[in-house]
């Protein structure tokens, strides 16, 4: 793995919401889920818990039609 961010989460904190806060696409979570094989499937986090954050080569393009509607 390339370098890599740590981030804490918060509770409430989902896949989608860190993925839009370090990559500015809420829908760049797969390379996210790979990265932390540790951490649950889940809707929501809980408070406290250690996810990686690969930081990306090139910076995603950000399309707003590709965003989830409550991200536009």
């Amino acid at each position: 793995m390339s370098a890599v961010i740590r981030y804490t989460t918060r509770a409430g904190d989902r896949w989608d919401l860190i993925a839009h806060k370090h990559y500015g696409n809420a829908l760049l979570t797969d390379g996210l889920m790979a990265a932390n094989p540790h951490l649950p499937l889940a809707e929501a986090f809980s408070d406290g818990l250690t996810v990686f954050v690969p930081v990306l080569e090139t910076q995603p393009k950000n399309n707003q039609e590709d965003m989830p509607p409550w991200m536009r």
